[in-house]
């Protein structure tokens, strides 16, 4: 089975799996998915959702967030990780939304990416999840199956992506990332599967006896 079979084979079970897919992070506005992404940053979705179900009622604009200053949001979103970072992030790049964007979150990767905190992943999801604009977000979960599925040999996030995108035609892909997303959590997990136990993983690979190994994004 060579990658562009493995490839359809994927899309078609994911499919069957995940014929919905609901964003896991929740927002409001593109301004707050867009903080609501980086937040995500070594943290769980379900961690973020807990923090912001309490912010976002009465903070969802860049111009609450600089009103709060650094201090008052780091208060808020404490028990996230690298929370100091994250608040100095989002005051710094609310105050760049008001003085070079009018208050909007920007609709194109460049000026997204300009923002503080914020990368190419995150302004992907953005672009993808706020915009709908076609793009693949590539995380970890992404990153380590498309290394068991055989469909990139896993340098870099950027390989990764470059890799998906030539596989899966352009239509698919907004939708397959976060298929991918659920599929790794709930089915190919970094510490169960290890590409010998899954679905997708013992379709493409009857004969793999011995546990991938997968390099690090």
């Amino acid at each position: 089975m060579n990658e562009n079979q493995r490839a359809k084979l994927i899309l078609k079970t994911l499919n069957k799996i995940y014929p919905k897919t609901p964003i896991p992070l929740k927002y409001r506005n593109k301004f707050t998915l867009l903080i609501s992404v980086l937040l995500s940053a070594q943290c769980t979705d379900i961690n973020v959702n807990n923090v912001t179900k309490n912010i976002y009622p009465k903070y969802n604009k860049p111009a609450h967030f600089v009103r709060l200053g650094r201090k008052k949001i780091e208060k808020l979103i404490k028990s996230i990780g690298i929370f100091r970072m994250k608040a100095k992030s989002i005051y710094l790049l609310s105050k760049q939304l008001i003085q070079r964007h009018n208050g909007k979150v920007p609709k194109n990767f460049e000026d997204l990416e300009k923002l503080p905190g914020v990368g190419h992943k995150t302004a992907s999801v953005v672009m993808s999840q706020g915009f709908g604009h076609p793009a693949f977000p590539v995380d970890t979960h992404i990153h380590r199956l498309s290394q068991r599925w055989g469909l990139t040999n896993g340098k870099n996030v950027l390989q990764t992506e470059k890799d998906l995108k030539r596989l899966f035609a352009k239509k698919y892909w907004n939708k397959l990332h976060l298929q991918i997303i659920y599929y790794g959590r709930e089915h190919c997990k970094a510490r169960d599967c290890y590409g010998l136990t899954c679905k997708i993983c013992t379709t493409c690979y009857p004969n793999r006896k011995s546990p991938i190994k997968t390099k690090k994004a």
